[in-house]
């Protein structure tokens, strides 16, 4: 069927060099090894091959369901208000945003499909017998949503029927949002879990969001230029560090907002909130916490943006890599810190800290994610990579 575009015109040659085809293979390969380890785990069943048990029924898949969620929603949002407000730095990078928060979310959709023992019953049943009241639902057809939104306003960016796709990407954002808070409110709601319960975490995670997506595309766009051997132009410099405000910014919010968390567990939380809290700060996850959390998620990002002024290119993206990488630690430290206290600590003799060490198969899994992100970028450069360009048209 003819289309309105043609990929011919959009195909950025230059992305098809021996290095970057090499790079594609790696990343099919760790996309296969993660769908293999997820079937693999329908085979012998969940409880065989994954280290969830009935008191930890959550961990490392829902953490990176949770991060590349997070992500897209960021993505996502923060191309729609470059889109509507326009002319500002951002505007150049938006159609990659767009793009990407499509890729991003289908990483975090093949973990979540593997991490359910029954996938085809959640396809099935949440349009036969929706749960209106469930926040579960309500964000599976959310996000499902904003994906249709964003595939149609992609479409008409490559079409250049701007004003339409304005529409579109305001719909897919406001789906992304009420997803993004509905994720957080499936563990905010849960008040039998006193580490995640209160109001805190949907707004936890919208400000993560913006900031997780900041850090996204500057990594996106500095390596799309590296792919193309090329160096950035002005205009790609300047949305940079628009990005990179962005991005300190929030992280800055969200120092403030985790250092009140804990303030408030140990000043009038309950005992199973302040032993959680624990468990982070000198229990079994506090070399995830201090090292990974804090030191390169907030205090090494911090200081190099502030020493750097956001200038530097290289710096911003060290900072990006860093705020990344720490981002996917407060996910996994979030949902592990949330169970690891027993419900009915005290009692029984139950210890004081559950274990949980992923298994090889949740870790293969979970890096299939990062497969697909890592092949839907490169296939995006090579194919629609005229259209990221700062003097493609923007809307």
């Amino acid at each position: 069927m003819a289309t309105a575009f043609s990929l011919t015109e959009l195909a950025e040659q230059r992305v098809a060099t021996p290095g970057v085809n090499k790079a594609t293979i790696f990343f099919v390969l760790l996309t296969l090894l993660g769908i293999g380890a997820g079937l693999y785990a329908q085979v012998v069943g969940h409880h065989h091959a994954f280290a969830n048990t009935r008191e930890m029924s959550w961990g490392i898949m829902i953490a990176g369901y949770a991060y590349f969620a997070i992500i897209s929603t960021g993505l996502c949002l923060l191309a729609v208000l470059s889109h509507i407000f326009g002319s500002n730095r951002l505007t150049p990078l938006a159609n990659r945003m767009v793009f990407m928060s499509i890729v991003v979310i289908f990483g975090g959709f093949l973990i979540i499909g593997l991490e359910l023992e029954n996938p085809h019953r959640m396809l099935l049943y949440n349009m036969l017998s929706p749960n209106l009241t469930s926040n579960i639902w309500w964000m599976g057809t959310l996000y499902s949503m904003a994906v249709g939104f964003m595939f149609v306003e992609f479409y008409l960016i490559l079409t250049k029927k701007y004003s339409l796709a304005v529409a579109l990407g305001v719909c897919g954002a406001l789906a992304e949002v009420a997803a993004n808070t509905n994720l957080g409110a499936v563990f905010a709601t849960l008040g039998a879990r006193p580490f995640w319960y209160g109001s805190q975490l949907p707004i936890y995670f919208l400000a993560s969001a913006v900031m997780t997506g900041a850090a996204a595309i500057i990594l996106f766009t500095t390596w799309a230029a590296k792919m193309r051997g090329e160096e950035l132009d002005q205009i790609s410099r300047d949305g940079l560090q628009g990005a990179g405000k962005v991005m300190f910014t929030t992280l800055v919010l969200i120092v403030v907002a985790t250092t009140w968390k804990f303030i408030a567990m140990f000043a009038g939380g309950v005992e199973e909130a302040r032993m959680a809290a624990l468990s982070l700060l000198q229990g079994p996850l506090s070399t995830n916490f201090w090292v990974f959390e804090v030191a390169v998620g907030m205090l090494f990002p911090i200081i190099i943006l502030s020493f750097s002024r956001m200038k530097s290119v290289p710096a911003l993206s060290a900072a990006a890599l860093m705020i990344l990488v720490g981002a996917f630690f407060q996910r996994y430290d979030l949902v592990v810190a949330g169970q690891i206290v027993p419900v009915y600590h005290g009692w029984d003799d139950l210890p004081n800290f559950f274990a949980y060490l992923p298994s090889p198969a949740e870790f293969l899994s979970t890096l299939g994610g990062f497969g697909v992100v890592g092949v839907g970028f490169i296939l995006g450069e090579r194919f629609f990579g005229k259209a990221f360009r700062p003097t493609a048209g923007h809307h």
